[in-house]
């Protein structure tokens, strides 16, 4: 029986069951990492995978970024999200929606994408402002002033972030990270922009202008000096080591990805809920090496601005495009949604791809409610698109 590879659960599912939707039943397994793989429970109404859809999985299988193992960590991810539901509810996307995105790429000529928090969550990432996001529970993230302002807000930032880390850095890209590196490859992007601070798309093989920075450097708030979050957290043990070894020593004895593991939540921006406890007292932050000032991971929380050269790039890739995707993103802070305004504004043709509501869809003609890693791998072989996946 010819069967084809699940990459995201390693389950061999053979090509006659995806053909009789009466077999067909939702895979649920401990080793899933969300519905990247589709298949609907029996009774409810079946949109077959495309042909090109399966031959972009069995490529998937073979996929490999120099430096990167894509199994590294997986376990962590996907314990996670079985656990914690992360992605929100969204029903598969029709064969409709696959064609109007794929007609979508196939006419523009100068396209500009960006990407939000939406791409990131089917990787075990959460995000703010989804049904299921942080907002939901009552979090509210540190903003730039407090942060600046208290030394007591420094420490419980830097803690939480110190114990998240390892987390955080085993997400892995998802399909839509793969199939955007792709296109990207194929010449079918002209320019991409992310607000995302996590660097999948970077371990993906895409090199996006990070909009809000990224976690993975630290930058002193008083010289701008610059160097590796890697680096930064070896500072934080050497100055803490009871602590860290009280924190690793706390995820070890739980479920590794899972809340019992420290007690805490997972934060979208790497950082973990926890007790005062573990923060409060006898915790040291590292100084600049350099000028012995702050430090402060390089992103831009609430209440910041996008750096000028930055913002500049932004909209001036955004003013220059014939056309505008936003992927995975409810555009609901300024500097994500003056970008669609301005493409829009200029003529470019605009879409959105993303589960619920955003700012936009007052002014934007095309919106596709659905998940990321479940379109984007299908429109890759539609219709004459056939692009070849990153390998």
């Amino acid at each position: 029986m010819l069967e084809i590879n699940d990459p995201f659960t390693n389950f061999k599912l053979p090509l006659l069951q995806m053909r009789m939707p009466f077999l067909t039943r939702k895979l649920q397994s401990s080793s899933s990492i969300g519905s990247n793989w589709n298949v609907l429970i029996a009774g409810r109404r079946v949109i077959p995978p495309l042909q090109g859809f399966l031959r972009s999985v069995q490529t998937l299988c073979r996929i490999s970024v120099p430096g990167n193992s894509f199994q590294q960590g997986e376990n962590v991810a996907s314990d996670f999200l079985s656990q914690k539901k992360i992605i929100p509810d969204a029903e598969p996307p029709s064969l409709r929606d696959v064609e109007l995105l794929y007609q979508f790429f196939d006419n523009s000529k100068k396209l500009v994408v960006l990407t939000g928090a939406g791409i990131s969550t089917e990787c075990g990432i959460p995000d703010y402002r989804s049904p299921n996001g942080a907002y939901s529970s009552g979090f509210k993230p540190i903003t730039h002033q407090e942060f600046l302002r208290s030394i007591r807000a420094r420490r419980r930032y830097w803690a939480r972030s110190y114990a998240g880390w390892r987390r955080f850095t085993a997400a892995q890209p998802g399909a839509a990270h793969i199939a955007l590196a792709s296109l990207e490859k194929a010449g079918r992007i002209n320019f991409m922009i992310t607000q995302n601070v996590d660097r999948l798309h970077h371990r993906a093989g895409s090199n996006p202008l990070e909009l809000h920075g990224t976690v993975y450097s630290v930058v002193c708030l008083d010289c701008g000096f610059s160097f590796s979050r890697n680096l930064f957290q070896n500072q934080v043990k050497a100055l803490n080591p009871k602590w860290a070894a009280a924190i690793e020593s706390l995820e070890c004895g739980g479920i590794p990805g899972s809340d019992k593991s420290f007690g805490m939540k997972q934060r979208p921006d790497g950082d973990v809920e926890i007790d005062e406890k573990f923060w409060e007292e006898d915790f040291h932050i590292p100084t600049c090496q350099k000028c012995n000032g702050v430090l402060k991971p390089d992103v831009i929380f609430f209440g910041d601005n996008v750096p000028k050269e930055r913002a500049d790039m932004s909209i001036e890739a955004a003013k220059e495009c014939d056309a505008f995707l936003v992927l995975g993103s409810s555009v609901m802070t300024m500097s994500a949604y003056r970008l669609v305004r301005a493409a829009h504004e200029a003529g470019a043709a605009t879409t959105i791809v993303n589960v619920g509501e955003t700012r936009a869809d007052d002014f934007v003609p095309l919106k596709i409610n659905a998940r990321l890693g479940e379109i984007l791998p299908r429109v890759l072989h539609f219709g004459s698109l056939s692009i070849p996946h990153v390998h």
